[in-house]
């Protein structure tokens, strides 16, 4: 029996390949390299929704039909107000708005689908506001939708260097092969559901922090650094305690993840032109000592720099607090889960696997001698 299912194959895609040994992502046919830093959002969306690149005029169509969907009904507003009143955690409140995007509509799974991308970062976006005590901005439908998840959070519009950065990061976090958020909406889905029930569950999977990952301790550690000659020592001490080094290593990847390739030079573009280029420095410093350090101390084990390293560094950059991390995640992930849920829809069956059992059997039960319950009255 595979422990946690690892090396079960549960279905076939042709959304995403993810290469564990030669370090390679490929996304419906593109290398994430390639795909990722040079592609608009939208086109990535409909090339997952629609298997193929958009042509121009659909690729605009697409987007103005993603931007007229971008407005939050009163329901998810009152939800969202009430969470940000009770300082809820961002992914607990983006939990409790998801399934509220099928209130007063029929299940027709593109139309959900497309409700969702479109609604993920106005939910994140005015959460973020609510809970800081400012008011929601109105959506706009003539941003591209990096820029307008941009807007949604901070209330401006943005340049073209953060919104690219963030666009290549929503891009390179679409899909990630058969993870656990989105094997959970492909089991729900798989029953017949409706797309939104599938991706509420996907998003609760990625609260777990086991999915959800740890960007923001990989940065903590940078910050406690401070310097470039405090590298060394800070990162050995933490080693000496038998600490983990976030940021590093992969469970799939046996080499360096190709997402942390992409979002590096992500990262080293736009701290060229904004944000604090020391900072910069500083994590790459802080990377080359982690990685050699860690070929001294475990010279067996392969542990990279997987995504959650990088992934910290820009979304700091562009002023994100780290409790919104995982939720921005979220924004790019639900295009991977909308994708699989369609073609779960369309090409999968009812996905019911077995268990071992490993409990006590030949046990009887002996019923005691029976009495009445009297009652006074």
């Amino acid at each position: 029996m595979a422990d946690g299912l690892e090396g079960v194959v549960a279905t076939s895609t042709r959304l995403s390949e993810v290469d564990g040994d030669g370090g390679r992502l490929t996304l419906a046919g593109y290398a994430v390299e390639d795909l990722a830093p040079n592609a608009a959002f939208e086109e990535v969306a409909y090339l997952f929704l629609h298997g193929r690149l958009p042509a121009p005029e659909e690729h605009a169509r697409f987007a103005r039909d993603l931007g007229r969907r971008r407005t939050l009904t009163p329901a998810v507003t009152l939800v969202l107000q009430e969470a940000a009143a009770a300082q809820t955690p961002p992914m607990d409140a983006l939990r409790m708005a998801a399934p509220l995007l099928s209130l007063g509509r029929e299940e027709q799974p593109l139309e959900d689908a497309m409700n969702a991308i479109a609604a993920f970062p106005t939910i994140v976006g005015s959460y973020r506001r609510l809970r800081n005590g400012e008011a929601p901005v109105p959506a706009r439908a003539d941003l591209t939708h990096a820029a307008h998840y941009l807007h949604q959070l901070f209330g401006s519009e943005p340049s073209a260097e953060r919104a690219r950065a963030l666009e290549t990061y929503l891009n390179t976090v679409c899909d990630h092969g058969l993870n656990a958020s989105t094997f959970t909406a492909r089991v729900i889905v798989s029953t017949r559901s409706d797309l939104i029930s599938a991706i509420t569950g996907a998003v609760g999977a990625l609260k777990g922090p086991l999915h959800g990952g740890a960007p923001g301790p990989a940065l903590d550690m940078v910050f406690e650094i401070g310097t470039p000659e405090r590298a060394e020592a800070v990162i050995r001490a933490r080693l000496d305690r038998g600490e983990r080094l976030m940021g590093f290593g992969h469970r799939v990847y046996r080499v360096r993840d190709p997402r942390a390739d992409v979002l590096a030079k992500a990262a080293e573009q736009f701290y060229a032109r904004a944000g604090d280029r020391r900072l910069y420095d500083l994590a790459r410093r802080v990377e080359a000592t982690a990685l050699r350090l860690l070929r001294e101390r475990k010279p067996d084990r392969r542990l990279d720099t997987n995504v959650e390293f990088y992934t910290a560094l820009l979304l700091h950059g562009l002023d994100l607090p780290p409790a919104f991390f995982t939720p921005t995640f979220a924004v790019g992930r639900v295009v991977g889960w909308s994708a699989h849920c369609l073609e779960q829809l369309r090409d999968g069956r009812l996905i019911r696997p077995q268990s071992t059992y490993i409990g006590p059997s030949g046990l009887h039960y002996e019923r005691e001698a029976a009495t009445t319950l009297r009652v006074e009255t």
